[in-house]
């Protein structure tokens, strides 16, 4: 349900601004607007999106907390639950996810490898982020070192990696309509993974 409603969102957040740079650009057309103008009102439309963005972060971020909080406490995460869990430290996870996208990001661009070697520690540092309460930073430095300087880490990348390859695969072949199932399943088992490698304790 999580991953439909961040689909559905996402498509509503597109829609939104589609109407926006409609409205924009009819408004200057009505008063004679120049090309800046019409980079402006392209910009506005895409702003009107970032609050849909923003929630849609969050939602799906709970794709892997879920999972987290089930394998933790061992009880079943009801949507009610999960999205109860979330609103209660809002700021801190969305804090913890802008500053994870950015090193992923400046890792990508810098040199692709460092950007991909912080995406595959995502399942354990939302882990400590939703289910510990230490600080964003420790968190993110004990999860690095939980995967790349463990034995079972290096392992525990590359069944990521298999998961990846299958989940798109999936998702290619049934042109999108299996990632329904085949995503929330992966990250069950990347998380159950992390745990019986001893990763996460």
């Amino acid at each position: 349900m999580i991953w439909v409603g961040s689909f559905l969102l996402t498509l509503v957040g597109v829609l939104v601004s589609i109407v926006l740079g409609v409205v924009f650009s009819f408004a200057l057309v009505g008063a004679g607007g120049n090309d800046t103008m019409f980079g402006l009102a392209a910009v506005l439309a895409q702003l009107g999106q970032l609050p849909f963005v923003m929630c849609v972060s969050l939602l799906t971020v709970l794709l892997v907390a879920v999972p987290a909080a089930y394998y933790e406490r061992g009880e079943i995460v009801t949507v009610s639950a999960a999205l109860s869990m979330l609103m209660v430290h809002w700021r801190r996870y969305l804090l913890a996810g802008v500053l994870f996208s950015l090193a992923t990001t400046v890792g990508t661009f810098l040199c692709v490898l460092p950007g991909i070697a912080v995406a595959l520690v995502t399942p354990v540092f939302v882990n400590r982020i939703f289910v510990t309460d230490m600080n964003i930073g420790d968190a993110f430095s004990q999860s690095f070192q939980a995967v790349y300087r463990s034995e079972k880490g290096w392992g525990f990348v590359g069944q990521q990696i298999v998961v990846f390859v299958v989940v798109g695969l999936v998702t290619l072949l049934t042109c999108g309509f299996g990632s329904i199932l085949v995503v929330p399943v992966a990250s069950f088992y990347i998380q159950n993974l992390a745990y019986n490698r001893g990763l996460l304790r």
